[in-house]
This record gives C-alpha cells, structure tokens and sequence, in this order.
C-alpha cells in the first residue's frame, strides 16, 4: 500500500522533470522555427535537402543510443542518467548559437543526439516506477505536457529570430544556460524509486544479451514498437516542417509560421494528455485493455487529420489546416501519454527505460529517415496531399497493431523466467 508521503513524492517527481522535458523539446522546436533565418545566415546548408538531413542526423544518432540510455539506467541509475543528460545538452545547446557553418552545425546537432538520448527513456521509466496502475497515464501524461510546452515556446521562437537586436543566437543561448542551472539542483532533489521488496523478481540487474533477448521474444514489445512507430514517422514531419510548409504555402511570415504550426496541435495534445490519462486510468478499473482501447482512440483522430493537412495546401485553405492540427493534437494527446503505461504492461520494471529506448531507436531513426526524405519529395514538388496520405495509410494500419497487444498481470512479468 503506497503512503501518503509516497504518494506526495511520486507527484513531486513528475513536477520536478516537467521544466527537463520542456528544455528537451524546446531545442528541437526551436530549430524548425527559425529555419528561414538560421539557413539565411549560414547559407552553406543551401537546400531543403540539407536542411533535412541535418533533422535527421540529430534523429539518427538520438535513436541509435536510446536503448544504450534506456539499459544505463535500468542498470545504474536513473536519477544520474537525467541529470547528467540535462547538463550536457544544455551545454550543447549554447554552443549551437555560435556555429557558423553547415559542418558545425551538423556537428552540435550530433552531439545533441548522443546527450538527449539519455533522457526519455530514464525519465519515463521513473514515472513508471513511482506511479502504479492507479495514476501512470495521468503522470506520464502530465510529463509529456511539458513536452507540449516545450514545442509551443518553441514555435514562438521565429519571433525571436525575426527580431534583429535577439536573432537566433540567443534563443540557444538562454536555453542553453537555463538548462545548465537546472541541472545541479534537480541532482540533489530527485531520487532513484526504492527498490519494491515484494517484487523483487523484477528488479534484478541483468546482462545485455538478457534484456534483449527478453524483449525480442515478447511479441506483445514487438507489435508495440511498430505500433510506436508508424504514426511518429507523421509526427516527427509535423513537428519538424510544419512551420516551413505553413511560410511557403499560405505566404505568412516566419513568427506566424511558426506560432501557427505549434499553438494549435499542441494546445490540443495538452487538453487530450489529460483526459487521455484520466481516462485511461478510469478504463484500468474495468479492463486491463483500458490503455490499449484509449490510445487505439487516439488513433481514430490522427488518421483524418493527416488527411486534412495534406488536402489544405491543395485547397489553399489555412483554416482546414489549422482545424487539422487541432484534432492531430488530440489524438497524438491520447496516443502520447499511453504508450509507457502500456509497455509497463508488457515487460517488467527493470526493462521499461530499456525497453523504450528500443522503441526510441526504431521510432526515431524513421523520423530521421522521414525528415530527410520530406526534403527531398520537396524538392522534387511531390504533392502534400500525396505525402500526408501515405502517412494517413500507415496511422490506419497502426491502430489494428495496437488492438493486437495483450497485456499482462504484474505476476507474470517475470524476467529470466519462462514466461517471459
């Protein structure tokens, strides 16, 4: 029986990474933002081409070290795993605002990949650890506002870089610094969950051939990756061009561009985090499939509205693009918060932050791939509408996935055992 103090923890935890997964995807955001005037003043990264394999440079080093952060911290620490990977992409954050040229930028981006990569996966896995079947979609969901959060600031950042006294510089630069400030006291606050005697089965240390093995062979992990997946190849487009598609195809400057590509999706996904955990934790008490169900309805709203964005560049329509964002966001709400509760179901405590960084390194390394690829198909004037079906195609087959997963009583996520 979890105590009251225990509880007041578990919360404060939560509240204590919330400006850390801000920081994270600020950086991120903030990049696409400001592209029209970072590429205005390093003009060696020369086309879209270039833009977007720097995007996914940062994606594909990001996702190859995830499972690497992930086994870090089911191993050592998770506590240490966070802090230091805050203080090392602050750092590199500031560094960003004095590059000069494609090379380096390519370079700061690199090396922001290998230190974001420690992050989520740990972070996670922490909530997960602290909160039981009770509270985890409402606590995941309240961490990945932050998330949110983190990408709207960064929509507003384009203002920043049409402002010529600021410019881009120093939008990395105060990100930069803040995250390098947060990053000693956040040590001393946060601390590793206890180890749960009663389930100590699930807490043994083990070796990296056993937690991969002990992933492979649960086709549950497998259906759950690609379910992942499929609709972040979507995700990381939207995220990472929108505010260029909205400049190009409505004729808006930067800052609305930007604003635009950020406020409302992400407005939406932090209504839908909320309800989307209530609600899920809600439809726990009835059926161990609560999870699974919501973030399926999740689903539900991202496959028209992919749809919606590819036909508004079509139709010149800027409301139908907006309206399409909105209700992008609510279903990348729903499927956001649910998907380490549901990995939670799947696979023991000591293989969560493994296990999602399995799920980064597959997830992210085809956004890598998207970004890059969105590029190109721009450069070649490939249709959005064309594009954003595709990705409506593959939302649509990810839903069935998820519906195929079959989650487990806490009795029999036993690691080493058979059943596993």
């Amino acid at each position: 029986m979890i105590s009251r103090n225990q509880m007041k923890y578990a919360w404060l935890v939560v509240m204590l990474l919330f400006p850390v997964a801000l920081l994270n995807y600020l950086d991120r955001q903030m990049i696409s933002a400001m592209k029209g005037s970072m590429m205005q003043d390093i003009p060696d990264i020369g086309s879209d081409a270039n833009w977007g394999f720097m995007l996914g440079q940062f994606k594909w080093v990001y996702a190859f070290l995830s499972p690497l952060g992930g086994y870090i911290a089911d191993r050592y620490s998770k506590r240490f795993t966070i802090c230091a990977s805050l203080f090392v992409w602050s750092t590199i954050t500031w560094i960003t605002g004095r590059v000069h040229s494609y090379e380096e930028l390519l370079w700061t981006r690199t090396l922001m990949g290998v230190s974001e990569a420690f992050y989520i996966p740990a972070a996670l896995a922490l909530i997960a650890d602290y909160h039981s079947n009770l509270t985890r979609s409402k606590a995941v969901g309240f961490h990945q506002i932050a998330i949110y959060c983190g990408v709207l600031l960064g929509g507003f950042s384009g203002y920043i870089a049409d402002e010529p006294k600021l410019t881009w510089r120093f939008a990395f630069d105060i990100t930069g610094i803040v995250g390098i400030c947060y990053a000693l006291p956040l040590m001393f606050f946060l601390k590793d969950a206890p180890v749960d005697f009663a389930n100590q089965n699930t807490q043994q240390k083990l070796s990296v051939i056993q937690a991969g093995w002990a992933l492979m062979t649960n086709f549950s992990f497998i259906l759950l990756v690609i379910y992942f997946t499929l609709p972040a190849i979507a995700g990381w487009v939207v995220r990472d061009w929108m505010p260029a598609i909205l400049q190009k195809t409505f004729n808006i400057s930067q800052g609305v561009a930007g604003v635009s590509a950020t406020l409302y999706w992400q407005g939406a996904a932090i209504f839908a985090a909320l309800l989307g955990g209530w609600l899920a934790d809600r439809w726990m008490l009835k059926t161990s499939r609560g999870r699974i169900y919501v973030s399926a309805l999740g689903m539900a709203f991202i496959i028209p509205a992919l749809f919606g964005v590819g036909n508004a560049a079509s139709l010149n329509s800027l409301p139908l693009a907006l309206i399409s964002l909105v209700l992008f966001g609510i279903g990348w709400g729903f499927f956001d918060c649910n998907n380490m509760p549901i990995l939670s179901q799947i696979v023991g405590p000591n293989l969560r932050a493994t296990g999602y960084g399995i799920m980064n390194l597959v997830s992210i390394s085809c956004g890598g791939f998207a970004d890059w690829g969105f590029g190109l198909l721009q450069d070649r004037q490939v249709s959005l509408n064309m594009i954003f079906s595709l990705f409506a195609s593959l939302a649509l087959f990810s839903m069935v996935l998820v519906l195929l997963i079959q989650p487990r009583e806490d009795k029999d996520l036993v690691i080493g055992k058979e059943k596993l």
